[in-house]
């Protein structure tokens, strides 16, 4: 975990929670479907790292805005990543997700090195987009600064 700040990272606010993921990953957007579809609280927002919030948000933390090899939690002014930033999504997702919160008891350097086998081949396992794919209308709000959706600009993330 990169050290936290205690001022909040940019467009967000103190109860936050956002999820950076890499927009051009297919596993990765798998992932955020998931979280749209099962997050019925609204307690996360999205954010890809390639738009320019999600590079805000990791400059912030400083973590590197053109190489990507984690997911990353921000709540508020503390941001999580690899296995600890999974099981706090899952445990705030509620029941029947945060059963999975029974792997927690693995030791973290086993958690993150597996997390690091799957995330730094995700690519070769998953397929990779040649653009970010914009939210849908009715998603727009689930995501840091969405913008309008037009299709003419798919590539801008």
């Amino acid at each position: 975990m990169r050290e936290n700040r205690k001022t909040l990272p940019p467009h967000l606010g103190e109860n936050d929670k956002v999820i950076l993921f890499d927009g051009v990953c297919k596993l990765c957007n798998a992932w955020a479907n998931f979280i749209i579809h099962h997050d019925k609280c609204h307690a996360f927002k999205l954010a890809s790292v390639q738009s320019q919030a999600g590079k805000d948000i990791l400059q912030h933390f400083n973590y590197p805005i053109d190489v990507y090899e984690t997911m990353l939690v921000v709540n508020g002014a503390e941001c999580l990543e690899k296995s600890d930033a999974f099981f706090f999504v899952m445990k705030t997702l509620g029941f029947p997700w945060k059963l999975v919160l029974i792997f927690s008891l693995i030791p973290v350097g086993i958690r993150n090195w597996l997390y690091d086998r799957v995330a730094l081949k995700r690519y070769v396992l998953f397929g990779k987009y040649n653009y970010c794919s914009l939210p849908t209308p009715d998603h727009e709000e689930r995501y840091v600064n969405a913008s309008p959706v037009t299709r003419d600009n798919d590539f801008n993330c």
